[in-house]
């Protein structure tokens, strides 16, 4: 277990008043809480992960940093890199380019629905469903999915001084069970135009969603959004958090917002993450899910923080 005091925030920000015996009770009611949840069992290497495993991080745009658990231990995205396809592509590509392929209304099923896609046209609803963020794939620089992915995975190092690294192990486990419902979204796309090679898509969605990294990288990826020094990156960022308040949990984003009002992405691998404009990040890796397929211990965790420290972005 690693601890940095939490009076070493700046006395400026909000999250000075985090008290970190509080914290740890906190975290104790959501370890509680991840047990009443499932791990994802659809991946065999994500259904044998240890479900007790527990890490949170704090990171200040300042620097400042409150660890909590294990900062060795990696664990892949899976669905919290989807922010980050979006950002690297309107900073590289453009809204306009970004928008004709997809869309930034919140969905109204769950975030594989076959026949959300459908009612809409075969164009994604949002770039965090997984139609949205396949459609993404497609416009990602690169020959093939290992370029592509390679091009991602080498601009979020650099612009964030993460170490994010292709697990291949869990892309392996992954393509050991093809997820014919992706393979669905992905040609149903094609046959409205949406994308034009549905195989390089998916595969690179496959292998992107596949970017793994410590609790540490992922706050990192947090304060490219809550506060980058590059003005083209702060723009794009803008509409990334907007995304992630209205979209980023789902079914569950529209209550999200009314009790926490942070923007947050969670993952199936049990990761989730929270921007807090203007003062820095909260990254949260706890396996078990809820029934919407977010971190069960995780959401409870970030409410807490968020509630006790008002730092909700409509306070």
């Amino acid at each position: 277990m690693e601890q940095q005091q939490a009076n070493l925030f700046d006395r400026h920000s909000k999250l000075s008043y985090l008290q970190p015996a509080q914290l740890e009770v906190w975290i104790k009611e959501a370890i509680v809480r991840s047990n009443e949840g499932e791990v994802a069992s659809y991946v065999p290497l994500l259904a044998k992960v240890d479900r007790a495993a527990f890490a949170v991080q704090i990171r200040a745009i300042g620097g400042q940093i409150y660890t909590w658990g294990s900062e060795a231990q990696t664990f892949p995205l899976m669905s919290v890199v989807k922010p980050f396809v979006l950002l690297f592509l309107l900073c590289e590509l453009g809204e306009q380019t970004v928008f004709e392929c997809v869309g930034c209304e919140p969905s109204e099923l769950p975030f594989n629905s076959l026949i959300q896609l459908q009612k809409d046209g075969g164009k994604p609803r949002n770039p965090m469903i997984n139609s949205g963020a396949i459609a993404l794939c497609s416009l990602i620089p690169g020959q093939d999915a290992e370029s592509r992915c390679q091009n991602l995975l080498a601009w979020l190092n650099k612009q964030a001084n993460s170490q994010l690294f292709l697990d291949k192990l869990m892309l392996d486990s992954v393509n050991s069970v093809p997820n014919q419902n992706n393979r669905n979204l992905a040609w149903e796309m094609a046959r409205s135009g949406c994308i034009k090679n549905p195989e390089i898509a998916l595969a690179t969605y496959n292998r992107v969603c596949c970017l793994a990294g410590n609790i540490g990288d992922l706050t990192k990826l947090g304060i490219l959004l809550a506060n980058s020094p590059q003005p083209a990156i702060s723009e794009c960022s803008r509409t990334v958090k907007a995304l992630m308040a209205t979209c980023g949990l789902y079914e569950a984003s529209a209550s999200f917002a009314l009790r926490v009002g942070l923007p947050a992405k969670s993952g199936v691998s049990g990761a989730i993450l929270a921007v807090i404009p203007g003062e820095g990040a909260i990254a949260c890796y706890s396996p078990p899910l809820d029934k919407q397929g977010n971190s069960a211990g995780g959401l409870l965790l970030l409410e807490q923080i968020a509630k006790t420290l008002k730092l909700s972005v409509f306070d």
